[in-house]
């Protein structure tokens, strides 16, 4: 925004977002944190919790299946280049960052936050924030539904192999017990979403807003058991506000690296302006509606350390990205010329009375 000083000299003020997006949601997981940690489910309670997660969570990949268009992801596949530049980003990138943070540990991350980094590391990309963002900052927003959608695809069965693979014993290992949780909980009811998807698509897109409160639900209900079974096995006192702390640093510096090597490197690899805008926000991004529920299957009564630091950094890349996104709304279109380093743009001192002739350009104000 320009304002004018006494003197007229016009002067550039840094404009703040009113309101930083704390996720409503957010404060609800929090809540029922609070309410795991007060009351947490035992003996037979947990019993029962566990059951009813572990339908909750075949229900979940029941829907994603059912949502997700099998022509539309076949429609998607000609922008492949940047699909396989978001797949690149959130299942390779990540990752080697993930296992370069195994130096930070004990000294700065316990073993169970490492494990839980590494955790958020695999996780897919999201899809709503995702399009939400790129749309916000004029990116090519069929790209990140796409891009979204195949990275959610393609993490059903990439993210709990990886984390088998590179978390070992504390993920359920290679073994065949945790290939037929992972085969029954998630890959089963994910298929017979997209067989029955024909006959149930309609009444998925009718009640879509009842079903979204199912989703969120079955989420808090995930989260609920995996901080009670955290409470009663007591692994909260390996937790200090020192490491959260230092939790909280580390995952700073892994989002501010990933922002910084999707947006740069896309320049590198050649894509527009709008497609640029679609990687960065599609390949910075973990899922926090995908991750809670894999991690309940993967790690069981230590999922509450696991999905800690992803809960943090879902908060973390909602506040950092909505900013970068408005920035970006005000990027050039191609063609145009942005304003040199330092130049204040100029202002008009009173208001136009009525718009300026057809083809005419004046000069206006800071966008908005």
């Amino acid at each position: 925004m320009t304002v004018r000083t006494p003197a007229g000299t016009p002067r550039r003020v840094l404009r703040l977002p009113s309101r930083l997006p704390v996720d409503g949601y957010v404060l609800a997981l929090l809540g029922t944190v609070g309410l795991a940690a007060l009351l947490p489910a035992s003996g037979a309670a947990a019993d029962v919790a566990e059951g009813t997660t572990t339908g909750a969570v075949a229900l979940l990949f029941f829907l994603y299946g059912a949502r997700l268009s099998t022509r539309e992801a076949l429609d998607g596949l000609k922008h492949w280049r940047l699909h396989l530049t978001v797949l690149g980003s959130t299942f390779l990138l990540f990752p080697l960052l993930g296992l370069a943070a195994r130096g930070l540990v004990p000294t700065v991350l316990t073993p169970q936050l490492y494990g839980g980094l590494l955790f958020l590391c695999l996780v897919p990309s999201t899809i709503q924030s995702s399009i939400a963002f790129t749309s916000i900052a004029r990116g090519n927003v069929p790209a990140a539904i796409c891009a979204g959608s195949f990275s959610s695809l393609a993490g059903i069965l990439l993210t709990p192999l990886l984390a088998a693979l590179l978390l070992g014993s504390g993920a359920g290992g290679l073994s065949a017990d945790a290939l037929l949780k992972i085969v029954l909980q998630l890959l089963v009811p994910f298929l017979a979403g997209q067989f029955l998807r024909r006959w149930v698509g309609g009444f998925l897109v009718r009640h879509k807003k009842v079903l979204g409160y199912v989703d969120r639900g079955s989420i808090l209900l995930v989260v609920y058991t995996a901080f009670s079974q955290g409470m009663v096995a007591g692994v909260w006192h390996l937790v200090t506000p020192a490491r959260l702390g230092l939790l909280l640093a580390v995952e700073a510096v892994l989002l501010a690296a990933m922002l910084a090597l999707t947006r740069y490197g896309a320049g590198r690899l050649g894509f527009g302006r709008a497609d640029r805008i679609a990687i960065q926000f599609a390949g910075s991004k973990k899922s926090l509606a995908a991750g809670l529920p894999m991690a309940s299957v993967l790690f069981g009564p230590e999922a509450a350390l696991a999905v800690l630091p992803l809960m943090l950094f879902h908060q973390m890349q909602l506040m950092v990205c909505a900013v970068i996104a408005k920035r970006r709304a005000r990027d050039p279109e191609p063609g145009e010329t942005p304003p040199e380093r330092g130049e204040t743009l100029p202002e008009r001192a009173e208001p136009a009375p009525a718009p300026p002739p057809v083809g005419r350009i004046t000069p206006t104000a800071a966008p908005r």
